[in-house]
């Protein structure tokens, strides 16, 4: 288990796994979460991440083509060791994203609110939604790291 590992990681992927989920087939219940999330946070993009060993998979998508990332540049191993909201308000100067290749070329990606699953949810899914503009303002002060 690496040093970016949640403590949890093995009984996390396990989990994971037994959901058989990864590689499936896009489900509008999912999509409709997807646009929601991107409209209230006025975001071009936001994803459903899950988090294996190697990959950041995307259950579901809006405003970006690829079907996954690899785990080391992604935001959401990030979001799956924090507790409730996390959130980069820039990430050009967040010391763990700044030299980022999701932020210092295309889509660069500034502003990242994420909610990591529940406690209870072992498998800590990764709702997120992503910006090329600063939005941190619209976010509470309190739930702001």
């Amino acid at each position: 288990m690496s040093k970016s590992s949640p403590n949890n990681e093995i009984r996390r992927l396990n989990v994971l796994w037994e959901y058989d989920v990864l590689d499936t087939v896009p489900e509008q219940v999912f999509d409709d979460l997807t646009e929601l999330a991107a409209k209230i946070c006025e975001a071009p993009i936001a994803l459903i991440s899950l988090i294996d060993e190697k990959r950041q998979w995307f259950k579901s998508k809006v405003g970006i083509d690829v079907k996954e990332t690899s785990r080391h540049i992604s935001f959401c191993a990030h979001a799956i060791k924090s507790e409730g909201l996390f959130i980069v308000p820039d990430a050009v100067k967040d010391k763990r994203f700044a030299h980022n290749p999701l932020v210092t070329s295309d889509p660069r990606f500034v502003f990242t609110p994420a909610l990591r699953s529940s406690r209870r949810m072992a498998m800590r899914s990764a709702p997120c939604a992503l910006s090329t503009k600063c939005r941190a303002s619209c976010v509470p002060n309190k739930s702001r790291r």
